[in-house]
C-alpha cells in the first residue's frame, strides 16, 4: 500500500473530513500540521505545484488535490486502486 500523506491546518473542515473519509476507509495516513511545522507550508506548494488550499493529499508521491477529489474517487470506487 502506498504511503498517504494530508498536509492539513488548524481549524480546517475539509481537512477533518478527508480524516474521516481515510479512517472510514481504514487507510493510514500521515498528518502534517503546515501552522505548526516549520518548512512543511513551502514543501506543500513545491509537491502541489502552488496550491495553498488545504489538505493537500499524496499517495507516496501523487497528487491527489483536496478534499473533494478524495472525495470523487471514494465515490467512483478508484480510492483502492490507486493505493495498491
Amino acid at each position: 500500500m502506498k504511503n498517504v500523506t494530508v498536509y492539513m491546518g488548524p481549524m480546517c473542515s475539509f481537512c477533518d473530513a478527508a480524516k474521516r473519509l481515510l479512517n472510514r476507509n481504514n487507510i493510514p495516513y500521515k498528518e502534517i500540521n503546515i501552522a505548526i511545522e516549520e518548512g512543511k507550508m513551502h514543501e506543500m506548494l513545491s509537491k502541489s505545484n502552488g496550491k495553498r488550499t488545504i489538505p493537500q493529499i499524496f499517495f507516496d508521491n501523487h497528487h491527489v488535490g483536496g478534499y473533494e477529489e478524495l472525495r470523487a474517487l471514494e465515490k467512483e470506487n478508484k480510492l483502492e486502486n490507486l493505493l495498491k
